[in-house]
C-alpha cells in the first residue's frame, strides 16, 4: 500500500481505529489461516457497533459490528482493519453487507493482498456510492497480520526463529541438558508465542535428543484472546530419513502433526499412523527448506514458531529465511564447553555478520526476551 498521510484523518478517526485493532487482536489465537480483523461502526465519536473476526469459517468482523448496530449503521462510518472481501467464500461478501446496511463511509486500514479481493471489496463501496478512505494505521494492521501478509505475497509463511540462551550464547551444556535455562514467566510466554503460530516447525535431531511436544500448554483463556488452551498449531517435523521412534511425543496424535521426509523415505511398522506424511526434495544432503517452507504455504500456513537446534536455525539464518528471532536471554553462564546458539559458517570480515534489529525488549521475571528482525546494512 502507497504511502498515506495519516493526518488527513481526524482524531476520531485515528481513535476509532485504534479500537477495531484492539478488537482485531483478540482473534490472534483463533482465526488461522484467516487475519485477524476488526470493524467499528460510528457517528462521529458515538460507537454504535464492533465486532471481530473470531475463527475461520465464522462471521468476519462487520457482520458483528452490523448486527450491533442494527439500523443505526445507517449513514454510518465502519472503521475496518483489513479491506472487505467481495467474493463468497465460506460466508457472504461483507462490502456487501456494508452496502445493504447504508453506511455512509469506510475507512480501510490496510488492502487484502488475497486474489479474490485485492481492492475489489473497496471498488465494490465506491460504486455504490460510499465514500472509501485507506491507509489509516496501515503498519500496526499489517504487523498484526505478518503471517497472512507473508503467505499471501511471499508464498510462504513468516518465520520466527525461537531460541534460549545463557549470557555466554550458549543453548545446553555439552550433554545435551537444557533444562532449564530460562526460568517460568519465559517459559509461559513461549507457550503465547506458540499459540499464535499456524505451525510448530523442529527436526529429527530435536526428536531424538529431547522428546519435545511442541504443543500448547496454557491452563484456561489469556486476556482477551480467545481459549489460547483449545489451540493445536500444526507439529511440522523435518525428519529424512523416518528416523523418529515410535515412543516420540510428536506421534502422539495429541495435535496434528505433518512429518516432512525424503522422498526415498519409506515409513516403517505402524509408528506413522497418527501423523500425515509428505516427501519434500533433497538439497545438498538435507531436505530443501525453501520446498518445506513452500509446501506449508500451500496448506495456508501463516506463521510458523522453530523451535529447533543450532543446525536447522542455523541453516534458516544462512538461507535468508527467517523474518525474525525471538530470544531469550537467561542470566547464568554456562561455559566454552556448552553447546552454541547457532551453527553459522564461518565469516570472512566483518560486512558479511548478520545485522538484527531489536524491535521489542522486556523482563520476563529474571530473563530478557528479546524480538529481532535481520536488516539490510
Amino acid at each position: 500500500m502507497a504511502t498515506v498521510n495519516e493526518a488527513k484523518f481526524s482524531a476520531i478517526d485515528h481513535a476509532h481505529m485504534a479500537h477495531a485493532l484492539r478488537l482485531a487482536e483478540r482473534g490472534l489465537f483463533t482465526t488461522q489461516p484467516n487475519p485477524r480483523v476488526g470493524c467499528v461502526i460510528a457517528h462521529a465519536d458515538e460507537i454504535v457497533g464492533s465486532g471481530w473476526h473470531h475463527r475461520a469459517g465464522e462471521a468476519h468482523a462487520e457482520v458483528f459490528a452490523l448486527a450491533e448496530a442494527g439500523k443505526r449503521a445507517h449513514a454510518a462510518t465502519a472503521y475496518v482493519t483489513l479491506e472487505p472481501c467481495a467474493h463468497f467464500g465460506r460466508t457472504p461478501p461483507c462490502a456487501d453487507a456494508l452496502i445493504e446496511a447504508g453506511v455512509a463511509r469506510v475507512v480501510v486500514a490496510h488492502a487484502d493482498p488475497f486474489d479474490a479481493v485485492d481492492g475489489r471489496g473497496m471498488a465494490r463501496l465506491r460504486a455504490a456510492g460510499i465514500t472509501v478512505e485507506s491507509g489509516l494505521m496501515a503498519a500496526p494492521a499489517r504487523e498484526l497480520n505478518r503471517g497472512f501478509f507473508s503467505r499471501i505475497e511471499r508464498g510462504r509463511p513468516w518465520l520466527r526463529v525461537k531460541l534460549a540462551m545463557s549470557l555466554d550464547g550458549r543453548t545446553a551444556l555439552a550433554s545435551g541438558e537444557s533444562k532449564w535455562i530460562t526460568g517460568n514467566a519465559a517459559r509461559a510466554d513461549v507457550q503465547a508465542w506458540r499459540a499464535r503460530s499456524s505451525a510448530i516447525l523442529s527436526a529429527i535431531g530435536t526428536v531424538l535428543a529431547d522428546d519435545p511436544q511442541l504443543t500448547v500448554r496454557i491452563s484456561g483463556p489469556m486476556s482477551d484472546h480467545g481459549d489460547a488452551a483449545q489451540v493445536a498449531p500444526l507439529r511440522v517435523i523435518l525428519d529424512r530419513d523416518l528416523r523418529s521412534p515410535a515412543s516420540a511425543n510428536i506421534l502422539d496424535g495429541r495435535a496434528p502433526t505433518l512429518i516432512l521426509h525424503g522422498r526415498d523415505g519409506r515409513p516403517v511398522g505402524q509408528r506413522f499412523e497418527r501423523v500425515e506424511l509428505a516427501a519434500v526434495e533433497i538439497h545438498e544432503g538435507r531436505l530443501d527448506l525453501s520446498s518445506v517452507l513452500a509446501l506449508l504455504a500451500a496448506r495456508d500456513i501463516n506463521e510458523i514458531q522453530v523451535e529447533a537446534g543450532p543446525t536447522l536455525c542455523g541453516a534458516l539464518f544462512a538461507e535468508g529465511l527467517v523474518d525474525e528471532l525471538l530470544l531469550y536471554v537467561a542470566p547464568i553462564l554456562l561455559g566454552d564447553n556448552a553447546r552454541p546458539l547457532l551453527a553459522l559458517p564461518a565469516l570472512s570480515d566483518m560486512s558479511a555478520r548478520w545485522n538484527l534489529g531489536v524491535v521489542d525488549q522486556r523482563m520476563l521475571g529474571e530473563d530478557w526476551r528479546l524480538l529481532l528482525r535481520p536488516q539490510e546494512v
